[in-house]
């Protein structure tokens, strides 16, 4: 046993890995979570995929010395291209930007690479709606939404299924408008998606924090279109104090004492 010791981030991301998957995680630099999942009996077989040579040979230096070789393939290559199609039950992505993590599943999703795969567990650093849209579009639901702040960041995992439709399982269901506030606060599907559908229904202190935090960078933006004398500035102006006043109606409907 190597006793790998994860980050709060991926130690999330592990407890969304149904246990006894083949799971792939792609993007693995040292393949701490492959170790991690193998170690802890999480998963019985795992693909450590990465594209760049040197935490390629990290990731294969760290499997060597952790003796789980043959459990652990690690494999160079480019997002899903180093899967086989049905080789995988769950794959894992942390620590990208959303839009990328879409454009690796879109590419993937093309070649037939997500066949058989039943859970995506997915860690965006920036982009979480983009990649919130790309599973309503491709078929996938969310089941879980988490937040975490960790070494004053803001982190979130996002675990989805394949679809149901017509089912309470489906998108459908997930996106309905949500009413706040006795009904005096609406959230449509458009800040369900930039938001997040579980996150609304459970907030904790690091969701108050990333959106307060959100809501200073459109008054900085704010305060610069105000010094501005461009005709474009007053139209730049108008939707940017409508999205601050969007986002605080909502967070001040929303409870704070959640740890």
């Amino acid at each position: 046993m190597n006793n790998i010791k994860l980050s709060n981030r991926l130690r999330l991301v592990l407890d969304k890995i149904p246990t006894g998957s083949k799971f792939a995680d792609i993007g693995s630099d040292h393949a701490l979570l492959p170790i991690a999942a193998i170690e802890t009996g999480k998963a019985v077989f795992a693909i450590a995929g990465e594209v760049n040579p040197g935490p390629f040979d990290a990731a294969c230096k760290a499997v060597a010395a952790a003796g789980q070789g043959k459990v652990i393939s690690v494999r160079r290559g480019d997002g899903l291209e180093v899967l086989e199609p049905g080789e995988v039950d769950c794959i894992t992505i942390a620590g990208m930007g959303g839009s990328l993590i879409a454009s690796i599943l879109n590419r993937g999703q093309v070649k037939g690479k997500l066949q058989g795969v039943s859970v995506l567990a997915l860690q965006p650093n920036v982009g979480e709606d983009i990649l919130r849209r790309w599973l309503i579009d491709n078929g996938w639901v969310l089941i879980a939404e988490n937040i975490l702040e960790e070494d004053g960041k803001i982190y979130e995992v996002l675990t989805a299924v394949p679809e149901v439709k017509g089912s309470e399982l489906s998108n459908e269901n997930l996106y309905k408008e949500l009413l706040l506030d006795d009904g005096k606060v609406k959230c449509g599907r458009d800040m369900l998606v930039q938001m997040g559908p579980w996150l609304l229904k459970s907030p904790n202190a690091a969701f108050h924090s990333k959106w307060r935090g959100e809501i200073s960078k459109l008054e900085t933006i704010l305060a610069s279109l105000l010094r501005s004398e461009l005709e474009s500035a007053e139209e730049k102006r108008i939707t940017i104090q409508a999205r601050i006043q969007e986002i605080t109606e909502v967070l001040q409907c929303l409870p704070k004492d959640k740890p």
